[in-house]
């Protein structure tokens, strides 16, 4: 009962759920529909005195790499910068809520691209007869989320609209950043390099999950939002050879590692088992018929090294908190048949699926 709708191919003229989900439907409308768009404009406006960045044309043209930010110049400055909407419901979940995600959210898009966070904007459309003093609640969390990461909340913007339009409250950011580790990317990742996630993975999708449909788990699933600066400034300045960085938002694990694949053009094979995961979020997965793999992180990044870096990145990992569980789980193999592969126990490997639709609309 929790599925939105998907539809069979990518036809119609019509949004659904699927479409914002962070599955393949919802890439399939950016790489096919909507960038193109874009790419015209681009490519005829870049010249040599344009302050956006080659890295972000070759981004925009090539169609496989959809980063959740760009690198943009500005007279010898590198920047990196994201913009983010958030609409999840509930607006308060076990471990975080609207104010705070948006701010990490926002935070960790731009430090897997190797940037330090630095300045957001943050605007909100607001419904009539939301309490006001929730709308100061949710927002002394963001205030809150913004001094804890390094942040700081430099403009924004609100709107009202009657009831019935927004479901209470809206968030949407843009987010700036200091570009101070130059990642090679997805698309340049090697067959044998390793595969690791920061910390457990699922968390936030499964907690969203039992506050909005009320399942009484106990214990109930909490968020692991938080900011992954500090891992990735750890990794930093301990010189780790890192070749790409995602945080694991929608579509979880498994989307992150579709987009790689189709970005390299190589096969990536994870052993299920060796992916962390907290007790009530297996628990919660067994009950429901879920695949933690699927399910939304806001915590925990994937990261892919050399394999003669794996042991040292894992390590470096474990010295942050909330990523004492940094695990190696798989490595890059040739391309060639399919884009991702699982082994669960002692079974043989299978494809792992990519998504097409969350179980649970709304994550973020």
């Amino acid at each position: 009962m929790f599925q939105c709708p998907v539809p069979d191919r990518f036809t119609g003229d019509r949004v659904t759920l699927a479409h914002g989900e962070g599955g393949r439907c919802m890439r399939q409308w950016i790489e096919r529909r909507i960038a193109p768009l874009f790419r015209a404009v681009d490519a005829g406006s870049l010249d040599e005195q344009s302050p956006v960045d080659p890295v972000l044309a070759d981004t925009v043209s090539d169609g496989t790499v959809l980063d959740d930010s760009a690198l943009v110049r500005t007279e010898g400055t590198v920047l990196r910068m994201t913009t983010d909407a958030y609409v999840v419901s509930p607006r308060w979940f076990p471990g975080g809520d609207l104010g705070a995600l948006s701010i990490h959210g926002t935070v960790n898009d731009l430090a897997v691209g190797g940037a330090r966070p630095r300045w957001i904007s943050l605007s909100m459309i607001l419904e009539e007869g939301i309490a006001l003093s929730e709308v100061e609640a949710l927002l002394g969390s963001a205030a809150e989320a913004a001094r804890a990461s390094g942040v700081r909340v430099v403009t924004g913007d609100t709107k009202v609209v009657p009831r019935g339009a927004a479901d209470g409250m809206y968030v949407s950011t843009a987010g700036v950043g200091e570009v101070v580790w130059s990642l090679p990317g997805c698309d340049r990742l090697e067959a044998g390099d390793a595969l690791l996630v920061s910390g457990p993975v699922g968390c936030h999708g499964l907690a969203v999950l039992a506050a909005r449909e009320q399942l009484q788990l106990d214990p109930s699933p909490r968020s692991d939002v938080r900011s992954l600066w500090p891992a990735v400034e750890r990794l930093w300045r301990a010189g780790v050879p890192v070749r790409a960085m995602r945080d694991a938002t929608r579509g979880g694990v498994a989307a992150v590692l579709h987009e790689w694949a189709a970005a390299s053009q190589a096969t990536l094979r994870i052993q299920a088992g060796e992916v962390p995961t907290t007790a009530e979020v297996r628990g919660a997965c067994e009950l429901l018929g879920l695949d933690p793999l699927h399910m939304a992180c806001e915590g925990a990044m994937v990261v892919a090294v050399p394999r003669a870096a794996a042991a040292q990145t894992m390590a470096v990992l474990r010295e942050v908190a909330g990523s004492e569980r940094a695990t190696i789980i798989g490595e890059v193999t040739a391309g060639g048949g399919e884009p991702v592969l699982v082994r669960r126990a002692l079974a043989a490997w299978l494809p792992l699926d990519e998504p097409q639709g969350m179980p649970l609309p709304r994550i973020c």
